[in-house]
C-alpha cells in the first residue's frame, strides 16, 4: 500500500550522521522536519534498507566551516587559535578529526556526556570562547555534533560514500526589482544519494548591488538591473545561481536607432539590453571619440592642432583611419608598455636599475613591433640562456620563488587565481593542491648562473614538487589537464617543461588564454571586463556576456592574437561609441554597456594630462629631461602626484594594485597643488603663450587644449565675460583654465 497519493517512493533528505541513529531509534522521524524527495523505486534504496554511516569529512566538516570556525580568521590561520588548529575551509580531515579527538589528551570531546566536552561548550557559549557562540544548543547542527560525539567521534570509512558535485536549484531565474528567491543546494554522493544541504552551504553573490544573499540561501533583488550571480559552496564543491533583473520600465517606441549594429559585438550587446529593458545613449559625436581613443589608445591627450586636423576631416572613414594612425604611434608602445610592466612586475628594487630597464624595453619594444600576444607569453615563458640576449627571462629573477612564478603566469595570462590553493582548495573554484603544485613543477629547475656572456638563465634539471600534506611528489601539470609526458613524479628531466606549458598555453584550444587577454583588452577600452575582476576567472564569476567573451577570443585567435585587430573591432562597434550621457533607462547601469562608463584617468596619464596643457614638463628624478610619465620604466620613482594618484607598487600581479577610485586627497590636490599652480604661472608655458589671443580665439584654444572641443555659444560667451570682468588678465586665464582642469570632463574619459 502507498503511503503518499501519488504513488511514489520517497528519499528521505537527511544527514548521513542521524541515520544509524535513526535505525537504533534514538529519536522519532517526526522531529527531523526534513524534506522527502521522490525517487526512483528501481534504482535506489530507502535509508532503512541502506544504512549510511556518519562520515566526519561529509557531516562534521561542512558545520565547522559554515560557521566560520575553520576561517582563516578563526582556528583555521597558520598558527590556529588559543593552541586549537583545524585546516583552512576542511581541507585537511584527517588532521582536523585529531585535533579535535586526540590533541589536548582528547579532553575536547567526552562521549559519555557530550554536552559536557569542551568542543561543543566552547561553541554553544557554555564556556568563554573568543570567537562568541557559534553554534547555540537549540541548533540542529548542536545536536549532530553531540550525536557524534555520542558515537564516539567515528573518522568514517574510506570506502564510505563521498561527494561528486552540488547543484543550485534552480540554476536560473527571471527577477523582479525587489524580489526574493530561496535558492537550494542538493549533494550528489558517489553512491548515486542525494542530499539536501542548504542549511550547511555556505553562499556569496559577484554583485551585492544587484542582488544579496543570506546565510540560508534566500536571494534578495536590488534596485538596479543587470545579471548577477550566487555562489554555493560546500566541501569543495561549487555551483551558481544567475539572475537576470530587467528594468521595470519598458523601452519607448521599441528599439530605436541606436540598437544600430556596426558588428558582432553590438548584436550581442543589444541582445542583452532588450532582456533588460534598457534603452541604449545614443552616439557619441566626433570631438568626445576622438579624445576617448588617444586616451584608450596611446594614454594621451590630443593637442588642439590634432584636433582641429581631426574635425577638418569629413571622410567616411575618419574614426577608423584615426585608431589606424594612434595604433603605430610610439605613445602606444610607451603606454601599453607601461601596462604590461605593471603586470610582468619590473621592478628596480629586486632587478637593479640594468636589468629592469632591460626587461622595460623588452616588454615596450614588444607593443612597438605590435608583437602578437602568443609570442609575447612565448618568450617569457621559454626564456632560455645570457639574459642579455633573452630579456624576457627577468621575469625569473623578479618573481624568483617558483610557487610565486605559477602563480604569477597563472593570474597574468590565464585571469586565473590559483595561489590559495597552496595551502588549501580553492573555496570558490575548482583547484586544489594538486593544481597548485603540479604549474609549480614547471618552474622548479629555474636558476641563474654565471658565464663567460653574462648571467645566464638554465634548467637545473629537478622539476618534481612536493605536496606538503601528502608528502607525495606531484608532476608537472597544467591547470585541468594531464600530466606531460616527459615530467611523471619519478622523473628527474625537465628538458621542455617551460616549452610544454608555452605550447599547452598559446594553443588555440585552450579555455584560458585567448578569453583572459580579449577579456584585458575590452575591460581597458569599455572600463569594466565581461567577467570582473579580470583576474579573476572562475565558474563562481560568470562573465556578464558569456557568448560575446566567447566570440572575442576566438576573433582574437583568428587574427593570429593581434592586439591591434581586436582594438579595431572594439573601437569600430557601436557600443564603444556610444555616449557616456545617460538617459531615463540606463541612469543605473553599470555592467551592461549601455552607455559608455566615466573612467578615471590613470596616475601617469593625468599627470601627462596636466604637463600637456599647461605646456611645461615633469622633470623626474633619475630620468632625462622631457621623459613622460607613461615612458616611466622604473615604478619606484619618487613622486607625490603618481603615488597619490594610485600608482602601483609591482609587488603582485594583481590589477588591484592600480588604485581607480577618486578619493578627497585627489580632489584636494587638483584643486591646491602648488606645484599645479606653477606650472599654469610659468613664464613659458602655454596660456603665456596664448594670452595676447582676442577673447574669442583664446577660449577656442583652451577648449581645444583641455576638452579636444570648440566651446559652445555660452560657454565661449562666458569665457569672455570672466576675462573682461578682471583686470588682471593673467591671473583671470589661470582662474578660467584651472576650472577646467577640475571638471570632471578633463579628470575622466568619457
Amino acid at each position: 500500500m502507498a503511503l503518499f497519493p501519488n504513488q511514489h517512493s520517497f528519499r528521505l533528505l537527511l544527514p548521513t550522521g542521524y541515520c544509524l541513529l535513526l535505525l537504533l531509534g534514538l529519536f522519532p522521524l517526526s522531529d527531523l522536519g526534513l524534506a522527502l524527495e521522490p525517487t526512483d523505486e528501481s534504482t535506489s534504496a530507502s535509508p532503512a534498507e541502506k544504512p549510511r554511516p556518519i562520515n566526519f569529512e561529509n557531516d562534521i566538516v561542512p558545520i565547522l566551516t559554515k560557521f566560520g570556525c575553520n576561517a582563516s580568521g578563526c582556528h583555521g590561520k597558520a598558527e590556529g587559535q588559543n593552541g586549537f588548529k583545524l585546516s583552512v575551509f576542511g581541507f585537511d580531515p584527517l588532521a582536523d578529526h585529531q585535533a579535535i579527538t586526540k590533541e589536548g589528551r582528547g579532553r575536547r570531546v567526552f562521549p559519555a556526556s557530550p554536552m559536557h566536552s569542551l568542543f561543543l561548550e566552547k561553541a554553544s557559549g557554555d564556556l568563554p570562547h573568543g570567537g562568541g557562540v557559534r553554534i547555540p544548543a537549540d541548533r540542529p547542527e548542536y545536536q549532530t555534533l553531540s550525536r557524534w560525539i555520542a558515537l564516539g567521534s567515528p573518522l568514517g570509512s574510506p570506502d564510505d560514500p563521498h561527494i561528486t558535485s552540488i547543484k543550485m536549484l534552480p540554476q536560473s531565474a527571471q527577477l523582479a526589482m525587489g524580489q526574493t528567491q530561496q535558492l537550494q543546494v542538493r549533494a550528489t554522493f558517489s553512491d548515486g544519494f542525494q542530499l539536501d544541504v542548504t542549511a550547511l552551504a555556505t553562499f556569496q553573490s559577484n554583485n551585492d548591488g544587484l542582488a544579496s544573499v543570506d546565510e540560508k540561501g534566500v536571494v534578495s533583488i536590488g534596485k538596479v538591473p543587470g545579471d548577477v550571480a550566487v555562489m554555493a559552496s560546500y566541501i569543495g564543491h561549487v555551483d551558481v545561481f544567475r539572475a537576470l533583473v530587467p528594468s521595470e520600465s519598458t523601452i519607448a517606441n521599441g528599439p530605436a536607432t541606436h540598437f544600430a549594429e556596426s558588428n558582432f559585438i553590438d548584436q550581442h550587446i543589444h541582445a542583452k539590453l532588450t532582456q533588460l529593458n534598457l534603452q541604449p545613449s545614443g552616439p557619441a559625436d566626433d570631438t568626445t571619440f576622438l579624445r576617448r581613443t588617444f586616451l584608450d589608445i596611446i594614454g594621451t591627450l590630443p593637442t588642439p592642432t590634432e584636433a582641429r586636423e581631426y574635425l577638418a576631416d569629413t571622410s567616411a572613414n575618419r574614426r577608423a583611419n584615426l585608431v589606424d594612425r594612434l595604433l603605430v604611434r610610439s605613445e602606444y608602445a610607451d603606454y601599453w608598455g607601461l601596462k604590461w610592466s605593471d603586470l610582468l612586475r619590473v621592478n628596480r628594487l629586486t632587478l637593479g636599475r640594468k636589468n629592469a630597464y632591460l626587461y622595460y624595453r623588452w616588454i615596450r619594444d614588444s607593443f612597438a613591433e605590435n608583437k602578437h600576444l602568443n609570442q609575447l607569453a612565448d618568450e617569457l615563458l621559454t626564456a632560455e640562456g645570457p639574459i642579455h640576449e633573452r630579456p624576457a627571462g627577468l621575469f625569473y629573477k623578479v618573481v624568483s620563488d617558483p610557487k610565486q612564478m605559477a602563480s604569477t603566469v597563472s593570474q597574468a595570462f590565464l585571469g586565473v587565481r590559483i595561489e590559495c590553493a597552496q595551502c588549501h582548495h580553492h573555496p570558490y573554484d575548482r583547484w586544489g593542491q594538486e593544481d597548485y603544485y603540479g604549474m609549480q613543477s614547471f618552474f622548479n629547475d629555474v636558476a641563474f648562473k654565471p658565464s663567460p656572456q653574462g648571467e645566464m638563465l638554465v634548467g637545473t634539471g629537478t622539476a618534481k614538487s612536493v605536496n606538503p600534506r601528502t608528502g607525495l611528489n606531484v608532476p608537472a601539470r597544467a591547470l585541468g589537464d594531464k600530466p606531460v609526458a616527459n615530467a611523471q613524479a619519478d622523473s628527474q628531466q625537465t628538458v621542455g617543461l617551460r616549452h610544454d606549458l608555452s605550447a599547452w598555453m598559446t594553443d588555440k584550444r585552450n579555455p584560458y588564454f585567448a578569453r583572459n587577454m580579449a577579456n584585458r583588452i575590452w575591460a581597458h577600452l569599455m572600463g569594466r571586463g565581461l567577467i570582473e575582476p579580470v583576474d579573476d576567472v572562475r565558474m563562481t564569476n560568470p562573465a556578464s556576456h558569456p557568448e560575446l567573451l566567447d566570440a572575442l577570443a576566438d576573433y582574437l585567435k583568428e587574427h593570429a592574437f593581434d592586439q591591434h585587430a581586436l582594438i579595431r573591432l572594439i573601437t569600430a562597434s557601436n557600443t564603444y561609441q556610444r555616449s557616456s550621457e545617460p538617459n531615463e533607462s540606463n541612469a543605473g547601469d553599470q555592467q551592461n554597456y549601455a552607455r559608455y562608463p566615466l573612467k578615471q584617468l590613470e596616475a601617469e596619464v593625468l599627470l601627462d594630462a596636466v604637463c600637456q596643457t599647461t605646456g611645461v614638463n615633469e622633470k623626474f628624478a633619475g630620468v632625462p629631461e622631457g621623459s613622460r610619465a607613461i615612458q616611466l620604466w622604473d615604478s619606484q620613482v619618487p613622486h607625490y602626484f603618481l603615488q597619490l594618484f594610485g600608482r602601483p607598487a609591482r609587488t603582485t600581479a594583481c590589477e588591484c594594485e592600480r588604485v581607480s577610485e577618486p578619493t578627497v586627497s585627489q580632489v584636494l590636490h587638483v584643486l591646491n597643488s602648488p606645484d599645479i599652480q606653477a606650472k599654469l604661472s610659468h613664464d613659458g608655458g602655454r596660456l603665456a603663450k596664448i594670452i595676447h589671443l582676442p577673447d574669442e580665439q583664446l577660449s577656442e584654444e583652451l577648449y581645444l587644449t583641455f576638452f579636444g572641443r570648440l566651446p559652445s555659444t555660452e560657454e565661449q560667451q562666458l569665457a569672455s565675460e570672466h576675462l573682461q570682468r578682471h583686470t588682471d588678465r593673467q591671473r583671470a586665464l589661470e582662474d578660467l583654465a584651472w576650472s577646467m582642469m577640475n571638471s570632471l570632463e578633463f579628470l575622466f574619459n568619457h
